[in-house]
Order: structure tokens, then sequence, then C-alpha cells
């Protein structure tokens, strides 16, 4: 997601101070605290003016949840691709085009193949950085790498979804799941799965739109979001969905919470019913052409 037109309203509501820009939360560690500095500069509303980044210093082997499995030691069986394959047939936001290609080479004749492609930069999975809703803001190619691999928690609202498309991650869920998993580990990355990519084989039923337009399917509720930006260390959240909120929300509470926190979202997931509520790590492979609002990724989790 989302039109331009949504996105207007939603920098209107932080322009007007019914959202904050928390510098506290925009990058987790000591590896990136010299980034903060370099990257961005608080202004009298908190939102951050960017600047040319310094380099992230390299995390130690000893940091990196994947570094005790080796090169090429991963199977196949412990990997799952949380991602969608984009075509033309994927569900977009209303009003935004579908994804096209068109050929420009093939092997025979040509000697290589190529395509030319065209899409929005929030289409099928894909990433949506601070930038998307807060003006000034990170984009997506500032955003620092070592929070791209994390602990993944995934929270099942499947059987509350079939019955109420309009339900969302509460802080409740988020209990819950602590009572069963434990706390939620530091730098985790937590996910909704709500059931929702089965409805992909009619796309019109995965937007869900009513007669008035209006969207329905499950995402993060405000209260959740913040919830865990107060309470717990996350570097993000990710639904299986179209938007971060539910497809409801006139308020998009959801996305401003995350977004102006520094953390990033993740629409549009795949196979999250195929991985263990805890003890994954999300590798998430994110956008990262120049001022990037987001744009599609490849996400996987090793488990």
């Amino acid at each position: 997601m989302c039109s331009p037109e949504i996105v207007q309203r939603v920098h209107d509501q932080i322009r007007t101070g019914s959202s904050r820009y928390d510098r506290r939360h925009l990058l987790r560690g000591t590896a990136a605290a010299g980034a903060i500095a370099a990257m961005n500069v608080a202004t009298p509303r908190g939102v951050f003016a960017q600047a040319t980044p310094a380099a992230t210093p390299l995390a130690s082997p000893a940091a990196s949840p994947v570094a005790s499995l080796g090169v090429g030691t991963i199977p196949a069986n412990s990997i799952v691709d949380m991602t969608h394959v984009m075509s033309p047939t994927f569900p977009v936001w209303p009003g935004n085009e579908p994804f096209a290609m068109e050929t420009l080479s093939t092997v025979v004749p040509d000697g290589f193949y190529t395509n030319k492609l065209s899409y929005y930069e929030h289409t099928c999975t894909h990433l949506d950085a601070p930038a998307h809703f807060v003006d000034g803001a990170p984009t997506a190619d500032l955003l620092p790498v070592e929070n791209f691999v994390a602990p993944l928690a995934v929270i099942d609202i499947s059987a509350r979804a079939t019955d109420d498309p309009d339900t969302g991650v509460t802080p409740d869920d988020i209990a819950a799941w602590e009572a069963a998993n434990g706390p939620l580990p530091a730098g985790a990355f937590v996910a909704m799965y709500s059931g929702w990519e089965a409805r992909l084989v009619d796309p019109a039923s995965f937007i869900n739109q009513d007669a008035d337009g209006v969207q329905h399917y499950p995402g993060f509720t405000p209260e959740a979001a913040t919830f865990l930006l107060d309470e717990r260390d996350i570097v993000g959240i990710g639904v299986d969905t179209l938007s971060q909120d539910p497809g409801n929300s006139t308020d998009f509470g959801t996305h401003i919470a995350i977004l102006s926190a520094g953390r990033y979202g993740i629409e549009g997931m795949a196979s999250l019913g195929l991985v263990p509520p805890a003890g994954g790590t999300i590798v998430v492979g994110a956008p990262k052409h120049l001022h990037a609002s987001g744009g599609p990724t490849r996400a996987f989790t090793l488990f």
C-alpha cells in the first residue's frame, strides 16, 4: 500500500501533531549509534532530515544469529521462503497499477534474456520504510543492515480472522504468545499470521472491498504497535495482508506508530503458517534503490 491520497492524509496528521517521530527508537544497538548522528538531524517536531550516512561497523561473527550455521550447511527443510512471486495478477492497493513485465530480448535469437519491469514500490511482498509515512525519515536504502537479520515471532490469529476479517493483533495476543513461548527476544521481528494468503486464488477476496470501497482484512492494532514499541524491543512487524493496519483503518495508526519510531514493516508476507511461532530467524533482503520509500523484498526464515 498506499495510494497518494492516503499518504497525504497521514502526513497531514503528522504535521498537526497527531503522531510523533521518536528519535530514541530510530536505530537499535551500539553499532548504529554513530549512524544516527550522521544520517538524521532532529527538528523541533522530531522529524529527521537525512544526511550522508556514516559507514556502519560490521557485526562480529559471534553476534550474528546465523553465524553458527556456517556457509553451505543450512538444511533445505530448515529454511522457508516468506516471499510471494510478483506477477500481474498479484493484488495491489486499489488504484495502483499492477506489476507489468515487457520482454526486451531472448536467448534465441538475441543471445541473452532480459525484461523491463514496471511496478509500484509497494507491490507484492514488500517493505515499508519510515519515509513512506514520515517526511524526512530514513528511506529504505539508509536502514541499518543489522536490523534485517532478526529473531522471528509469529502471532497466529488465523482462527479469529476466519470469522472476523476486521480483527487485528492486540496486546492480549502478544501476552498470549509470551505465555506460550517466553518473552519476545530483543530485536525481534513480529509477524501476524492470519491465513489471508489462502485468498490469493481470488485477488478480489484478498483485497475484500465492500460496496463502499472499504477493505476488510486483518492487521496490527495501533495499541499492539504501541505496546511493541514502548514495552518491547523490535526491529519491525510483518503481515500476510496488504497493510500493517487492518483494512478498514481510516487513520493508519499502526503505520504511523511503527514508521515514526524508525522501524520497518513488511506487507504481503508468504508462508507464515509453515514456520514455528518462536525460534526462527528471519533474513530480509530489503530494497536499496536511492530514496526508496520501500520496495519488493525477498525474505526467508531459518529455523
